[in-house]
């Protein structure tokens, strides 16, 4: 006899199943094989399903036939549904299932609604990238088939009555940057753990237990915070005690009897160490004291090295504390022109009425080296008075330069004013001293802000910040090229580095006009030297159009998150990536955060990608960048201060999605 095959039900797919109907048979034209139109019955699948209250009113076929135009929290992109922002409208029931089919989701935020029920199986959903379902009442285990989906950066859960295990299937997640699980009921280990992006994590409010694992440790303790299970750093708690409690007795205690002559095999007795010890030949013993007193005169010779190397160290740091921009300072303290050794007294020529200061004022002044360049070394230099300069030691620079090709080239760079250049202030001229005086520049440089201190606790920064230093840095930089000198001025020394930012956050260019001195040590090197430039860097070289190639590298900088040396050529990778129609994927992750950027992401990186063509003259003249990142920003305050923050998580007001492929 035939068994009856038992048919399983499950309630809440059968109900989206014969809501996908009926919309069908009411809806005709869903029956199309179109992609959108399955988009389209999916949502309204969910809105039968969730809206209860009728919040989405826009949605609504016969008023807006397609979900992309005028339906509330839907975007798409080429035609497709990419994002579904629906926060805080009173949603609720079980009702994620039918979310999907929408194959081309790339943002699902439903945070601080009423949803219930389990998380569905969304592994459909392959270029989901960010996913919001906190604040609801979801219940049951976290879906392992989240771990499929490889193009995740943001993933919170919180807040709901999520139970089980983490599943380890999310460390198959290489992108994931935000992983929040907090104020759930979830249990077991969290050792297990494995990702090496993340930057945002919160799992406090569970019942986790075991060991904090390594990876993650560098968290603060108010990630693990509310689960009296977990142990270990960065958790005040240590582990060392459960660990020796659960510790297995050693083989030789088991063997112990209850016996008091006898004892564990292997373990020797006092008796027995005697009897070997009286059994040791004298020459054994001589050669044992021997060794030792060996042992110990290494050991004393070592010790007396380190303090002797630590005493000198000592020294030497106490004589370069004290050392001062001008190493050399007896030859410029006679009254005379020259020295008796031979040495040219200069002196200090200034640009600006006001305070000045002599040589004699930088040789007292306390130098904080800033770092060292290609035309030389940068110092902070605080005066007897409390002013700050940055002072600029050409030491380095060939003595073959004259001084009245020095001075015509100082007076030219002297009297470049714009808001966004690094003022010159004074310079010092001597045969074997070369100083350049400027405006000190409290912010740091570009390089710092977009690469320092990767990692987890670091302040994003933000796209409107990169916006107002791309477009500062232009301004400054055409500037420089309108200057009416024959030859045209450039720059020569374009980078990252070289882009300093002042009190208010405003972006200045430095180092500008110094390649005409001579060649740089580590000029055009580091990914900005354009194709056109010498290879060998033996000849002072600078043109405009090698200016608007670094600029554009410094643009893709920007853009991408990565220095100019990471992908070794980057305007080639970022043009490798684009070809392959994966546009999105050269973007910084730290931009996913921003809301509403993807258009002028995509054209920006188009003003970058033009700067750095490979021809001279098919790149555009600086001029023409200030008016293209001009017309990106669409009339935005270029003067605002630039102080990168991070912003909410709300993907309402904070997160956006790649951009649509160029």
């Amino acid at each position: 006899m035939e068994k009856k095959k038992k048919l399983i039900v499950c309630p809440h797919c059968f109900q989206t199943l014969t809501l996908t109907l009926i919309l069908i048979l009411h809806f005709p034209h869903f029956s199309s094989s179109s992609s959108l139109d399955s988009d389209l019955v999916a949502l309204l699948a969910f809105k039968t399903l969730a809206d209860s209250s009728n919040n989405l009113l826009s949605w609504n076929t016969s008023s807006s036939p397609t979900p992309c135009f005028a339906w509330r929290g839907v975007s798409c992109v080429q035609g497709r549904v990419s994002r579904l922002v629906l926060e805080d409208l009173s949603l609720s029931g079980e009702s994620l299932a039918p979310l999907a089919n929408l194959s081309e989701l790339r943002v699902l935020s439903l945070k601080d609604n009423l949803l219930s029920g389990s998380i569905p199986d969304f592994s459909s959903l392959i270029a989901l990238k960010l996913l919001f379902l906190s604040n609801n009442s979801l219940s049951g285990l976290i879906p392992p088939s989240l771990g499929s989906l490889s193009r995740l950066y943001r993933l919170d859960l919180s807040s709901n009555d999520l139970s089980g295990p983490i599943p380890l299937a999310l460390n198959r997640l290489p992108r994931l940057l935000t992983l929040r699980l907090d104020s759930n009921r979830l249990t077991g280990p969290i050792s297990g753990l494995v990702l090496p992006s993340l930057q945002d994590l919160n799992l406090s409010s569970n019942a986790l237990t075991g060991v904090v694992p390594q990876s993650l440790a560098s968290f603060s303790a108010a990630v693990f915070a509310g689960n009296p299970g977990l142990c270990g750093p960065p958790l005040a708690s240590s582990c060392r005690t459960a660990a020796s409690a659960a510790a297995p007795v050693p083989p030789a205690a088991a063997v112990i009897s209850s016996s008091p002559g006898s004892k564990p095999e292997g373990i020797p007795s006092p008796m027995d160490e005697h009897h070997r010890r009286a059994g040791m030949s004298r020459a054994a013993v001589i050669a044992i004291v021997a060794g030792d007193f060996a042992a110990l005169l290494v050991v004393s010779g070592l010790l007396f090295l380190y303090f002797w190397r630590k005493f000198t160290s000592k020294t030497r740091s106490h004589l370069q504390e004290g050392e001062k921009i001008v190493y050399s300072s007896s030859p410029y303290c006679s009254a005379g022109g020259a020295t008796a050794g031979g040495f040219e007294r200069g002196r200090m020529v200034f640009f600006e009425e006001g305070k000045r200061f002599e040589l004699e004022d930088l040789l007292r002044a306390s130098a904080e080296m800033l770092g060292k360049g290609g035309y030389g070394t940068a110092y902070k230099a605080v005066l007897d008075d409390g002013s700050v300069v940055a002072v600029k030691r050409l030491r380095d620079a060939p003595s073959t330069i004259g001084k009245r090709e020095f001075e015509q080239q100082m007076e030219i760079l002297g009297r470049l004013r714009h808001p966004n250049l690094v003022f010159l202030k004074a310079y010092y001229y001597a045969r074997d001293e070369k100083l350049l005086v400027y405006d000190y520049m409290p912010g740091g440089n570009l390089f710092s802000l977009l690469h320092g201190n990767r990692g987890p606790g670091r302040m994003p920064v933000e796209w409107g910040v990169r916006m107002r230093v791309a477009l500062g840095a232009a301004r400054g930089l055409a500037h420089i090229h309108g200057a009416s000198r024959s030859p045209r001025l450039a720059h020569g020394n374009v980078k990252s580095t070289n882009i300093l930012l002042d009190k208010t956050g405003a972006a200045r260019l430095a180092d500008f006009g110094l390649a005409l001195l001579g060649p740089a040590a580590t000029a055009r090197s580091g990914g900005y030297r354009p194709p056109e430039a010498p290879a060998d860097g033996r000849r002072p070289w600078s043109s405009q159009r090698g200016d608007v190639y670094s600029f554009g590298v410094v643009l893709l900088e920007l853009l991408t998150g990565r220095t100019a040396s990471d992908a070794g050529d980057l305007p080639r990778w970022v043009q490798s990536v684009v070809r392959e129609e994966w546009t999105a994927e050269v973007f910084d992750l730290e931009l996913m955060r921003c809301r509403g950027i993807e258009e002028e992401m995509v054209a920006m990186l188009q003003v970058a990608l033009g700067c750095t063509a490979t021809s001279p003259d098919q790149r555009p003249k600086i001029s023409q960048v200030v008016r293209m990142i001009e017309e990106i920003r669409c009339g935005g305050d270029p003067n605002a201060s630039v102080s990168p923050t991070i912003e909410s998580d709300s993907v309402s007001d904070s997160v956006s999605e790649d951009a649509p492929a160029l």
